[in-house]
């Protein structure tokens, strides 16, 4: 690149595709609910028009076409590697025809030997009752969006206004009863953290209910209107300090484990700092290499974990962020991916956040995305940065973590790092 660091070639992106581990279709923007938060909603400016749209079959086979040819090449490098195939709106359940022949499509006529595929979904569970015989023949991962009783889950309304707590709970109690084996392997829940709910509370409904642990996730606050800031903030709620609001929060913090933000930090720290993790084969022989290069912020690199596809086509590297950062596009004849134009991209980032980054204390274990600093485009200032006194303090809490949690230095090492 002409200014700054190398720190991504076109050739690492190229990579990172052909090794992805989940490709999520947005099967289309229409949604038979209208939650009060929802991340296309009323809070948010950045995403494209919604305009009851369904993705193109032909353009998301031509996609899975591109990825063969990446999978059956030498940038390929993983034997036998789970891939999800993740189906996302809207609600997708209102584009089955698409969800039926990407589903056959993959199991009939992709024709690749260094991948197994596992279906997933995130829904709502109004039409769950139509299709949960398919979704359990073609051993779907369900992922149901509710989020806590009647009163947590009032923000969920339909299009007249109307909570659809019950409709979606009377759907989910009809999949338990028909498929309790399938209930007990294949669904989870996310909840969406909020005024109306707490961590307990949610906590306290699944695990009563379904003896289940749902995944908790606050509001987004990247791409807020100005005018909605207010009205925002007046329905956003931490998860930890609603975590530790909780009189038995030790108790479920330890149930939620790595769906807890203090285990993620604490796991993150391990991995980092302990002296007795390896990253690779290479540190374990020679020791850590201490002078590796630290690439600035703690962006994912470019579809290493994901491939998002909207409606409209657009390829993003996750459903997280606003779609004006589209890396890619699918039209009507090829699939348009410039790996070099997305080095250069997210080598800009990088070098214009590097001197920020170089005097951060917490440099090694940030999770700082570009893509949710606000006006990543005209600024380049992360309000996240750690001095020197701040990271002592964050290492007290991790430390202080372990000594509170002795067993969980174990679980952590051999359920995660370790895996």
């Amino acid at each position: 690149m002409k200014d700054g660091k190398e720190y991504l070639t076109k050739e690492d992106v190229k990579f990172s595709l052909a090794n992805t581990s989940q490709i999520t279709f947005e099967v289309t923007d229409s949604c038979n609910l209208d939650c009060v938060y929802c991340g296309y909603g009323r809070f948010y400016s950045d995403y494209d028009v919604r305009e009851n749209k369904n993705l193109s079959v032909h353009k998301a086979i031509m996609l899975l076409e591109y990825m063969n040819k990446l999978w059956n090449s030498s940038y390929n490098n993983s034997i036998n590697k789970n891939l999800y195939i993740s189906f996302y709106g809207g609600e997708p359940t209102l584009n089955m025809p698409f969800i039926e022949t990407i589903v056959d499509y993959i199991e009939n006529k992709i024709d690749c030997k260094t991948r197994k595929f596992t279906f997933s979904m995130t829904t709502n569970a109004l039409l769950l009752h139509k299709y949960m015989d398919y979704f359990v023949a073609h051993k779907f991962n369900l992922l149901i969006s509710l989020d806590g009783d009647d009163y947590n889950t009032s923000y969920r309304i339909n299009h007249s206004s109307k909570p659809m707590f019950n409709a979606i709970v009377k759907n989910v109690d009809l999949l338990n009863e028909k498929y309790p084996d399938y209930f007990k392997t294949n669904v989870n829940f996310n909840a969406v953290l909020h005024n109306r709910n707490s961590v307990e509370s949610i906590y306290d409904f699944f695990k009563r209910k379904y003896n289940k642990v749902a995944t908790i996730g606050e509001l987004n606050d990247a791409g807020i209107k100005e005018d909605m800031k207010k009205e925002f903030m007046y329905t956003y709620r931490n998860a930890e300090e609603s975590l530790h609001q909780s009189e038995h929060y030790k108790k479920i913090e330890q149930d939620m484990f790595l769906k807890s933000s203090s285990f993620q930090s604490a796991s993150i720290y391990l991995m980092q700092y302990g002296e007795f993790t390896y990253k690779d084969y290479n540190d374990l022989l020679y020791g850590k290499r201490v002078t590796r290069r630290i690439i600035p912020t703690g962006t994912c690199s470019p579809f290493s974990k994901k491939v998002f596809v909207t409606v409209n086509g657009k390829l993003l590297p996750c459903e997280r962020i606003g779609h004006q950062f589209a890396i890619g596009e699918l039209d009507d004849k090829e699939v348009k991916i410039d790996f070099s134009a997305i080095a250069e991209k997210y080598n800009n980032y990088y070098s214009r956040l590097e001197n920020q980054c170089n005097i951060c204390y917490r440099k090694k274990v940030c999770t700082q995305c570009v893509f949710n600093l606000p006006d990543i485009e005209d600024k380049s200032i992360c309000y996240g940065m750690m001095s020197k006194k701040d990271f002592k303090i964050y290492q007290n809490n991790q430390l202080c973590f372990f000594a509170e949690h002795p067993e969980d230095y174990n679980k952590i090492m051999t359920e995660i790092l370790i895996k």
